[in-house]
């Protein structure tokens, strides 16, 4: 199989074009390192069966012929992070959306099955826990830039499923809720990279608000698992599939976890969302899947708990501090 990741050289998409490789398949990876990183790439960027194209998925005349060489899609490729989204709003819904259109139109032109990896933030403000993949969307006002992510991931939605609806575009979508592991950066807010560094350093471990939003993290590995999963299921195609884990925890017992699991000195700090982001944030108290309909559909669940995600999360970030002081 011939594989285009879009969004590859980012922390999931790495992550998947090396389980692509390792499986045997070609792949090709595009991404404008905006966020990704060619360290992510870097153990298999010789392989045999590996190319990297640097470039940017609004580009047509660049999609249409990677499209067109390849049998499959994964576009991965996204803004992601609420600091960057905050930041960088317009750079958010352009990509997000205009880069999601120009990927589905060459996916279409080519009859290229497509998986389309969307966001828990689609469900906005929606208290109903679990969430549901049908269940509707509470998106806050526009005045907070912070929902324009959430607006954004719900327009690529709706575009994959028009396709699948209008043209037999074999479109499958996943709802990644919050992923973790090793090459995450806290760069743009991603909340456990972010408190592993500190604690390892024996520094305040900052978290934003009051630690009782509640969430679910789900190790990437698993996560791969699903998508690889959706996208050999023709069944899977025009529906939306929750993919993340049911194992529930605060962020504030989430930085307790992991300043005791790395042997810190760290104390907590609360910071409120206008300090850390510059501006008032909204943010949902509870985020937790339902994934009775991924299960059904190919059977999978996570199999990664919480706790052994952290401890390959804590090795490798203790590894990369250790051949950063021996390098300088």
């Amino acid at each position: 199989m011939k594989a285009l990741v879009t969004g590859g050289a980012g922390f999931i998409g790495s992550y998947l074009a090396e389980r692509l490789l390792k499986d045997g398949n070609k792949v090709v990876v595009v991404d404008n390192l905006s966020t990704g990183s060619l360290k992510n790439i870097e153990s298999f960027e010789k392989h045999p069966t590996f190319d990297f194209v640097e470039g940017d998925i609004r580009n047509v005349e660049l999609m249409e012929p990677l499209a067109e060489r390849s049998d499959v899609v994964f576009h991965l490729a996204a803004a992601v992070g609420v600091k960057l989204i905050v930041e960088e709003p317009v750079h958010t819904i352009e990509t997000n959306i205009v880069g999601t259109e120009v990927v589905l139109e060459a996916a279409n032109k080519f009859g290229r099955k497509i998986l389309i990896a969307s966001s828990s933030e689609v469900y906005g403000k929606n208290e109903a826990v679990p969430f549901g993949e049908d269940d509707d969307i509470v998106f806050g006002s526009t005045r907070m830039s912070r929902w324009s992510y959430a607006c954004s991931k719900a327009i690529d939605e709706f575009l994959g499923l028009a396709f699948y609806r209008q043209y037999g575009l074999g479109v499958a979508i996943g709802r990644f809720f919050n992923t973790i592991g090793p090459r995450q950066t806290g760069r743009y807010g991603m909340v456990v990279p972010r408190f592993v560094q500190r604690a390892l350093k024996n520094e305040p471990v900052s978290i934003y608000g009051t630690g009782r939003q509640r969430r679910c993290f789900c190790y990437v590995a698993d996560v791969v698992d699903a998508i690889i999963g959706l996208m050999d299921c023709e069944q899977a195609a025009g529906k939306v599939y929750n993919i993340g884990s049911a194992e529930e925890i605060s962020i504030e017992a989430l930085a307790d976890k992991i300043i005791e699991m790395t042997g810190s000195k760290s104390k907590k700090e609360f910071v409120p969302y206008e300090v850390a982001y510059g501006r008032p944030i909204e943010d949902m108290m509870r985020r937790v899947p339902n994934l009775a309909r991924i299960k059904e559909t190919i059977g999978w669940e996570p199999t990664t708990i919480l706790t052994e995600a952290l401890q390959e999360i804590i090795t490798s970030e203790k590894l990369r501090i250790k051949n950063v002081k021996t390098i300088t």
